[in-house]
Order: structure tokens, then C-alpha cells, then sequence
């Protein structure tokens, strides 16, 4: 199998099939219900693979998958793709309208959801769909002994999207190939069986989110345990790990600092830890530093985009000294430094990150003007760069260090919440004459997102407003405070100073 995944390019379908074959016995998936086997993996998706097909799935159309982690989730996105289609995974956290314009977009005729989402959304949801109830999957596929068709999977054929959370309106659907999610994790997978270690995998974070893939597609290429969580909970996570001899795992930020700030953590074993991921939002040097004294194993720090453009990788156990940065880009990496008129910055000084990758998404699903507006196109090459978004600097030794983010987006729990969204919102609440949102440092989510108001006769009731409008947003996005204002600082050309508001909370010592 090594000498299958340092090929050009494989299928994962082809791939799962040979560990079937190899060790049909080892257990593939276990959630809190259920534990499936690698001969049962094979069984279960072939034959959802073919019941997808009989009931319309064409190749390269979408299954929108929408619930909570679970084995049965992970097979349908399995299954999809053996049928020749497109994983779906729809974010949890998203209002009712988001998810309705996401189904839509994903151009999916099955949703895959389960019963308690089900009931939250109400049978009017997405009722264009043929619904399936997540919960009775066995039921719903085909007879035992069906085997699917065989299906041929071109490089650059879709794999899956993946939705962009924090905006009010749709999110944009990020469409990755297979190529690109071979590129990203048939190398991971190799290294993983050329160091004779064992995969035992805990995946914590949603299946719906690019971070999870890490712990998800690397596992199973390399004929992995996969142990999948609902929901994270610190106590539970270190029992799974500790009972499971957990080998790697990969966590956000706010993961790695409620296990830090965990009452009895040091109890558990977690001596099996080999490896431990991190990416999706701002991993401070001093929580390196603390994860690194107390949990075993390596701590890699990944930077990157669910778009793809530069990847960059910390070992931070190797280097203890660069914690304040996010690594140097891995190899088949690029990355660019250029001021705002997309020219090169002076070595050592802070410019707009530009990135360049194997791992490219293929662009967003039915918005080709975004996936260009997103691009910086070299004038030498014609090759389209990724902008990462960020502000940083790259030293001497080449290891990036982020300074800023060039449009203040904000990310809580891994997730990226864009401030402008969460104004038009406050904006149009009565009497509010201007609006702005900036994040703040939080203990629990990395960042959160505050508000400020000014309204037009200088009264109003900021908790009023704050719960209508965090009503119609997503769970990810909602305020954590909102304060009136009597005038918005701005610049001498008007531009709003956000630095400014920041400054007046830290100076009067909120927290959130």
C-alpha cells in the first residue's frame, strides 16, 4: 500500500478497497452507537454507492450530507464519492436560510440529514430533495450483496465542497478535486505507514469543516481507526483518547485551551499521543508552549486556507523558538509578500500574503467572479496565486509571521466571521444610524465578535437590537456584546478607525 500512496495520483475508493481486503476485521469508524469494520466499510458504502445511483446520483452531482458527526455521516460521504459524486457536508451552525441557498447551490438531489436537525428546519426545508433520514441509512441502501458499479475518477473531477462559513448570505461552496485531496493527504498517509505507526484517530471538530480532513482522509489512507465525536466535550475526549491509545489527532485553538484549562487533565494517559495537528485560527505562542510541556508527541501548526494558495507547517517541538510563528511553507509551497499595489515588500517587512500550492481548490461552486476576485495573477506566468487574506512578514530563516488580517475577519472556534456581514445585519434595525464589529481576544472561542452602534437620536436599547440580530445569524456568527456610541472615530478622510475601538475596550477592561 506504501508503494500505492507515493503514486502521481490513486482514488480513495480504490485505496479503502485494498485495506477491506488487507484487514478486513480492524475496526474502521466507532462513534458513541456503533463501530464499523473495514469489511463493513467496504459493504456499507458500495451499497449506498449503488442506492445513489439507482436513484438518480449522475457523476459529478452533489449529496448534501446535514447533521452531526457520526459512522453513518462518514460512509454516506464515502459513498457519494464511490458513486462518482460530490461530498456536500452542510454546516451545522448555519440559519435556515443559509442552509436552504447551501442545498441549492450544491445542485444535490439526496439529503442525507438527521432526525434532530430534521426537526429543527421542519418538512418545509429544502423539500425540492429527496430527504434520508441519517439515523436510517441501512435501511435505505441497497440489498446486502449489491455491489456498486465501477466508477472511473478523473483527476480533476470534484470530490467535495466544502462551505465557507460566516457570511449572512450563501456561503461560497469551495470545490476541491480529487487530485487536489490525493496531493493533500496520500503524503501524510505514506509518512504515517513508513514510520510503522499505528493510525488511531480522533476526530473532534465537524465533519462539515476543511480542518477535520486531516484527521478524517489522512486516517483512512492509511488503513486507520477512526474514533468520531458528536461533540466536543474535555472530559470526554481525553477518556476517547486515553481508551482508544490515540495516536494523532488534530484540534483548533480553543480545543487545545479548554483541555489546557481542564480541571484533572494531567490524570488521563495520553502517552499514545504520537502527533497533534492544529490549524483555522490564530495558535498563541504561550499555548504552544503550554501544549507542548503537557500533552506527548509532535505539534505541527498548519496554515493555509480551505481555498488552498501557501501551506505552511510549524513543527513546533522542533522549533521552540519560532512559536511566534506559523512555520515555512511546505514543500510544493509558494508564498509572495507584496504591498497593496501588488509589489514585492522589502525582505523582513510586513505585505500581503500571496500563496501558491499543489493543493488549489478548483474554485467556487456557480461563482466563477468571486474565484477570480480571490486570485493575484503573476504578470510573468499568468499563474493564479491564492491572497491568503493575512498580513505577514517572513524572516530570515524563512518562517512567517502573521501580523494582521487584511479585511479584519474575525475567527471564533476555527471559524471565519466577516464583520461587514454582521453590520449590514445591525443596519437595519430601526434607529441605528451607523454600526461596526470588530473581534476581541476570548478565552473560549480565540476571538468573538462585538459590536458598536450609534443611534440616529442617541437612544436605544442595545440588548433589543442585539437579539433580533443575532436571531437571524448563524451560531458561529452571533455577538458577544454590543455598545452604544456617540460618534464612530474615523480618520481625517473618513475611513472608520476600528483600532480605536478595540483600544477603548481593552482600556476599560472588558473580556469576553
Amino acid at each position: 500500500m506504501l508503494e500505492k500512496l507515493g503514486a502521481d495520483f490513486g482514488t480513495f475508493p480504490q485505496i479503502l478497497s485494498g485495506w477491506a481486503e488487507a484487514q478486513p476485521d480492524k475496526v474502521a469508524f466507532r462513534d458513541d452507537t456503533q463501530q464499523v469494520t473495514w469489511a463493513q466499510l467496504e459493504d456499507r458504502t458500495a451499497r449506498l454507492a449503488a442506492k445513489l445511483a439507482e436513484t438518480g446520483l449522475k457523476h459529478g452531482q452533489s449529496v448534501a450530507i446535514l447533521g452531526t458527526s457520526s459512522v453513518n455521516y462518514a460512509l454516506v460521504f464515502l459513498a457519494a464519492v464511490r458513486a462518482g459524486g460530490v461530498a456536500a457536508p452542510l454546516t451545522t451552525s448555519a440559519s435556515p436560510a443559509q442552509l436552504a441557498g447551501m442545498a441549492a447551490d450544491s445542485g444535490a438531489r439526496h439529503l442525507f440529514i438527521d432526525g434532530a436537525k430534521s426537526a429543527e428546519l421542519g418538512a418545509g426545508f429544502a423539500a425540492d430533495l429527496d430527504h434520508i433520514a441519517l439515523e436510517d441509512v441501512d435501511a435505505w441502501m441497497a440489498p446486502e450483496g449489491t455491489s456498486a458499479a465501477d466508477v472511473t475518477h478523473d483527476p480533476k473531477d470534484s470530490f467535495n465542497i466544502i462551505y465557507s462559513s460566516g457570511t449572512t448570505g450563501t456561503p461560497k461552496g469551495i470545490v476541491h478535486s480529487h487530485m487536489m485531496r490525493w496531493r493533500q493527504f496520500a503524503p501524510t498517509a505514506a509518512s504515517y505507514l513508513g514510520s510503522g505507526m499505528d493510525v488511531r484517530s480522533l476526530a473532534s471538530t465537524p465533519l462539515y469543516s476543511n480542518t477535520t480532513m486531516v484527521a478524517f482522509l489522512s486516517c483512512l489512507l492509511a488503513g486507520g481507526t477512526l474514533t468520531i465525536m458528536g461533540k466536543f466535550d474535555c472530559g470526554r475526549w481525553l477518556d476517547l483518547a486515553q481508551t482508544h491509545r490515540v495516536t494523532t489527532t488534530m484540534l483548533v485553538p480553543v480545543q487545545y485551551q479548554r483541555l489546557m484549562d481542564f480541571d484533572g487533565f494531567d490524570d488521563f494517559d495520553l502517552s499514545s499521543l504520537a502527533l497533534k495537528y492544529c490549524t483555522s485560527a490564530p495558535f498563541s505562542p504561550e499555548l504552544k508552549r503550554e501544549v507542548l510541556e503537557r500533552m506527548p508527541g509532535g505539534l505541527i501548526e498548519i496554515y493555509s486556507m480551505t481555498e488552498g494558495g501557501v501551506v505552511c507547517l510549524l513543527n513546533a517541538h522542533e522549533f521552540p523558538d519560532k512559536l511566534h510563528t506559523v512555520g515555512r511553507p511546505a514543500p510544493g509551497s509558494e508564498l509572495k509578500v507584496l504591498d497593496d499595489d501588488d509589489n514585492p515588500v522589502a525582505p523582513g517587512q510586513p505585505g500581503n500574503l500571496i500563496g501558491l500550492s499543489q493543493t488549489m481548490m478548483a474554485g467556487y461552486k456557480n461563482q466563477p467572479g468571486k474565484t477570480r476576485d480571490g486570485y493575484w495573477t503573476d504578470p510573468e506566468t499568468g499563474i493564479p496565486w491564492q491572497r491568503m487574506g493575512d498580513i505577514g512578514r517572513v524572516d530570515a530563516e524563512g518562517f512567517v509571521e502573521l501580523v494582521g488580517r487584511a479585511k479584519d475577519m474575525i475567527i471564533s472556534g476555527g471559524f471565519n466571521i466577516f464583520p461587514v456581514d454582521l453590520e449590514n445585519e445591525l443596519l437595519k434595525e430601526a434607529g441605528v444610524a451607523e454600526a461596526a464589529v470588530i473581534g476581541m481576544p476570548s478565552k473560549s472561542w480565540g476571538e468573538t465578535p462585538v459590536g458598536f452602534v450609534r443611534f440616529e437620536d442617541g437612544l436605544g436599547d442595545t440588548d433589543a437590537v442585539m437579539a433580533e440580530v443575532n436571531a437571524r445569524l448563524g451560531k458561529t456568527q452571533r455577538l458577544a456584546a454590543l455598545f452604544a456610541i456617540e460618534e464612530m472615530p474615523r480618520s481625517h478622510i473618513g475611513k472608520l478607525l476600528k483600532t480605536e475601538l478595540r483600544a477603548q475596550l481593552e482600556a476599560a477592561g472588558e473580556a469576553f
